[in-house]
């Protein structure tokens, strides 16, 4: 198991990899919790003259991942959506959904992990919630979270790596 561990972090230490993990975590079929983000501060503290790089690769990868979570609700509607998440939390994310709005569920990304954001992605979809505004603000909360983890990891990032 350790060795596993190693060789999914060492993947990580490159672009693609940093890239290709955002989106799968932003997929419904898939759960990485936190594996963005320390993929983020360690490599931010890995290669700090290139800290700023890891937020916006980061943040695409996520961004490609949660379109294909949104259109698979999409797809699904809003009858479809009890296959993927459960009826609990179903009402709950309906409600907040449709109170709250694009802008505000998208803002929710900034709720660390282990918070069940994909389920909202994919009931943004079935509910037909605005994809230009919620992507919008999909991308800028995605860039101020891990931005934020990359500044962190530039500063602390010896500590951090030791």
């Amino acid at each position: 198991m350790r060795s596993f561990l190693i060789g999914i972090f060492s993947s990580l230490s490159s672009w693609w990899g940093l890239g290709l993990i955002a989106a799968m975590d932003s997929l419904i079929i898939v759960t990485l919790p936190l594996a963005v983000d320390v993929a983020v501060i360690l490599n931010s503290s890995r290669a700090p003259e290139t800290f700023w790089v890891y937020p916006i690769i980061a943040s695409i990868g996520s961004i490609f991942g949660a379109a294909v979570t949104y259109y698979l609700g999409y797809r699904a509607g809003d009858a479809g959506l009890d296959r993927f998440v459960s009826a609990g939390r179903l009402k709950e994310v309906r409600r907040k959904i449709q109170t709250k709005g694009a802008v505000a569920i998208a803002f929710l990304d900034l709720v660390p992990p282990p918070f069940p954001f994909t389920a909202f992605i994919l009931a943004a979809g079935a509910l037909k919630v605005n994809p230009y505004r919620f992507f919008l603000w999909l991308a800028l909360t995605r860039l101020l979270r891990f931005g934020a983890e990359a500044v962190l990891a530039f500063h602390y990032g010896h500590q951090i790596v030791n």
